[in-house]
């Protein structure tokens, strides 16, 4: 098994000097992601590099813009009959696969039912469909139960996973299985030949690819011109050595640099530090409500006078207050549905005494809490660290359970009591486009059993998730949006934490990047 310092090696040794003079071609980007690409099937994982990845390989038939507003993609438009219960899409015409053969209907057909089954939005789709069917090459059809307005988001949402389309042999792959072919109709195609595990993922730029000829590109809509013949990820884990490499002008952009480096780089004239996902990422805690005392809501209460989100940003971001905010909510700041409801129980003035209090009034019998925290992902390590001083403070017989990350994913799909190797609580970080709306929030969820890890029974949050889902017009949905907040935060299927805004950096010899989300490689040039 390698070291953590020959890989270190290995990745220094793809930026030796025999690639600079590669790193001066305008025609090919280096970048760095946030991580390897473990598992290269998008819709197998939800993790977030894949997502990114499968972003060059793949299309979509519709795409949000940095504004949150859906526009056609692979498909040409589409006309809703019927009462809503009748929705056809056209796709548009000369759409071919990196293989040369053509895209058809029934493509999208396989990879929509293929995706459907692994997320949250696409499996409300599927379950208010009647037929979803391909009568033609360019034509697909969705015969509906009842009226899904928000047909085209679900289909266009950025937030992992995404309704990628792939051709009908691969999508017809058990969706529990991964997919071995990455074959798509993206502007880029994946070298395979070219891929080093833990060090490199090469993308080669995709000749036959269509972009749509109307437009402005923003994010995922708009045209997606490749203006780079070919984009390297280099894999380099150590914080240093990418800062290093990206000073150097050794790579070109930097995904996910921390906030510990952000001012270094900013001094640094020739590198640029921006904003690349302005719904940031959202620290939140979840419990486990299968197992005491957890599965009590009056103890998950407890917890909330004296929680301080402060507390839980400034240890994930530093006391730099642009790089944070708090009195967040279960949305997104400066997202269609942010609002202020129920949010005297997180902004009010915090007061341990009251949570004591509670937890007494409560039922608390001094069960032991095993608190999961991570060693290796330093954001959630240090919110796994402010989490379990709050519980000691508060009255909570702890347990600290340090572990790594690999390690924490494995326990968390123990539904055991805590003396039989279960668990009580962790942190997690989401992306701000995974929490935009209650479609695509899973941790607003109250579906028990068939929750994500945590298990939360409410059925009062999935009356009002559906009533939302179901619902025709953006005033409804408002309204929707704040009751769902109050409900969230009486019944505390998770407690939100706050929002960190991460930063990208890039050399300033990169123009053209999108904002909006996570990052694309189509608009943008090098030069």
């Amino acid at each position: 098994m390698p070291t953590r310092r020959s890989v270190l090696l290995s990745a220094g040794s793809v930026l030796a000097a025999p690639t600079l003079a590669q790193a001066q071609d305008n025609r090919v980007l280096r970048f760095v992601p946030q991580s390897d690409v473990g598992v290269l099937d998008p819709v197998w994982t939800g993790a977030y590099v894949t997502r990114n990845h499968a972003a060059l390989i793949f299309d979509t038939l519709y795409g949000l813009d940095s504004q949150f507003r859906v526009q056609p993609q692979m498909a040409e438009g589409h006309t809703v009959e019927n009462d809503g219960k009748l929705w056809t899409i056209r796709l548009r015409d000369g759409l071919l696969w990196h293989d040369g053969e053509k895209v058809l209907a029934s493509d999208a057909v396989a990879s929509i039912r293929r995706w459907a089954v692994r997320d949250a939005f696409g499996d409300a789709l599927i379950a208010a469909t009647d037929e979803l069917s391909a009568p033609d090459d360019r034509t697909i059809r969705f015969r509906l139960k009842r009226p899904f307005p928000l047909l085209t988001y679900a289909l266009a949402k950025p937030g992992s996973p995404q309704a990628f389309i792939m051709p009908e042999r691969i999508a017809r792959t058990d969706p529990y299985r991964q997919i071995t072919e990455l074959v798509g109709s993206g502007p880029f195609r994946f070298n395979t030949a070219e891929r080093v595990v833990g060090a490199r993922l090469v993308y080669d730029r995709n000749d036959r690819y269509r972009p749509r000829e109307d437009g402005t590109p923003d994010f995922l809509a708009g045209p997606k011109r490749a203006q780079i013949e070919r984009v390297e990820w280099q894999v380099i884990p150590d914080a240093s050595t990418a800062a290093a490499a990206l000073q150097r002008g050794e790579v070109d952009w930097w995904e996910a640099p921390g906030f510990d480096l952000l001012p270094l780089l900013g001094r640094n004239r020739n590198i640029s530090v921006a904003v690349q996902d302005p719904t940031g990422s959202m620290l939140t805690l979840r419990f486990n409500q299968l197992q005491p005392p957890f599965n009590n809501p009056a103890i998950r209460r407890a917890i909330l006078p004296a929680l301080n989100q402060a507390d839980y940003v400034m240890a994930a971001a530093g006391e730099n207050s642009d790089y944070w905010r708090t009195g967040v909510g279960v949305f997104p700041p400066g997202t269609p549905l942010a609002n202020q409801a129920g949010l005297d129980a997180l902004a009010g003035p915090r007061d341990l005494d009251k949570a004591r209090r509670a937890l007494e009034v409560a039922g608390y019998r001094g069960e032991r809490v095993a608190l999961l925290v991570p060693t290796d992902l330093p954001v959630l390590k240090a919110a796994g660290e402010i989490g379990a001083d709050l519980f000691r403070r508060i009255g909570f017989n702890l347990d600290l359970q340090a572990q790594d990350w690999g390690t924490t994913q494995q326990r968390l799909a123990k539904r055991d009591p805590v003396d039989q190797g279960g668990w009580s609580a962790f942190h997690v970080t989401w992306a701000g486009a995974d929490q935009l709306n209650p479609g695509v929030h899973q941790f607003l969820r109250g579906n028990g059993a068939a929750s994500r890890v945590g298990w939360p029974d409410s059925p009062r949050i999935e009356a009002l998730r559906d009533q939302w889902l179901s619902a025709t017009d953006d005033e409804a949905r408002q309204r929707l949006a704040a009751d769902l907040q109050r409900q969230g935060l009486e019944d505390l299927p998770y407690v939100p934490l706050g929002q960190v805004i991460p930063r990208t950096a890039y050399r300033r010899n990169i123009s053209g990047i999108l904002s909006g989300g996570y990052p694309v490689f189509w608009n943008l040039r090098k030069g």
